[in-house]
């Protein structure tokens, strides 16, 4: 990992805790379908001991709990995330403010999960520390939840996408020197491939792989509620982005949002 990489990681896993509430009005949330998997192949229920990376705001974590994570151990080392989970979720569970990579974990875990946090974590480091964490024949559930489907249409992106072009690429050109603000797509397809073929390398009976695909209504406000704008250039999108919901959508757009799960098994 070059130093570039762990400044990038380093600064990523403490950005979002300068505003938990807006960034947890702004995420998707993850698709049901994840946790009837994590019931019927990874066996989470009521007593299963759960290790829980990145839980950010706990949506993930409050859906845990509800299937009866017990204990459920989370490890989040941004320190404003850590504390608005305390609010959330007091002493329902045990909440451990260090990096997967530096924390001191037991063996005994049932199962291990990261929603939409592990690309945070160094991948071949943190893979070693999950599967000794887990006990024989616990299971290691990494998901990402992402807006966009080349399958499906999305009148919003077809209608934002004009003021997208028109954002400048290089620091130079953005007040405020953030570095090309137009979001890199990648189908999910290539996505899910890719991971896969990371995940591969654990130890394990087999990786499986699975993409769920949904969508629901969100008022614009929310979607944009954790969007971070410190560019001149970035806050004149979003107030375009806004305009744009109001009278074309009337306020409330329904984005297509895909669910990549990957499970594996530590052997028995």
């Amino acid at each position: 990992m070059t130093e570039r990489e762990a400044l990038g990681r380093d600064v990523g896993r403490r950005l979002f805790g300068e505003d938990p509430a807006g960034y947890d009005a702004a995420r998707p949330g993850h698709a049901e379908e994840v946790y009837e998997i994590l019931r019927e192949r990874c066996g989470l229920r009521p007593g299963s001991k759960v290790l829980e990376i990145g839980p950010g705001t706990g949506q993930a974590t409050r859906r845990l709990l509800e299937l009866g994570a017990d204990p459920l151990v989370a490890l989040e080392p941004d320190p404003g995330l850590a504390a608005f989970l305390r609010t959330r979720l007091g002493e329902r569970i045990e909440i451990r403010g260090s990096s997967l990579e530096a924390a001191e974990l037991e063996d005994d875990f049932d199962l291990a999960t990261a929603a939409s946090s592990f690309h945070w974590v160094d991948e071949d480091l943190g893979l070693a520390r999950l599967e000794a964490a887990l006990r024989p024949g616990g299971w290691l559930a990494l998901w990402w939840t992402a807006f966009g489907d080349a399958r499906r249409p999305d009148p919003f992106r077809d209608a934002v996408d004009p003021l997208m072009r028109e954002l400048p690429r290089s620091p130079s050109e953005a007040t405020g020197g953030e570095a090309d603000l137009r979001p890199r797509r990648r189908g999910p397809c290539r996505c899910a491939r890719a991971r896969r073929a990371r995940r591969g390398r654990a130890t394990a009976d087999r990786v499986d792989a699975h993409v769920g695909r949904c969508g629901h209504p969100r008022p614009v406000r929310e979607l944009l509620a954790g969007t971070c704008a410190r560019s001149r250039p970035a806050r004149c999108l979003l107030d375009e982005i806004r305009r744009v919901a109001e009278e074309q959508f009337g306020g409330s757009v329904t984005k297509p949002v895909v669910t990549a799960l990957y499970t594996a098994r530590k052997p028995a």
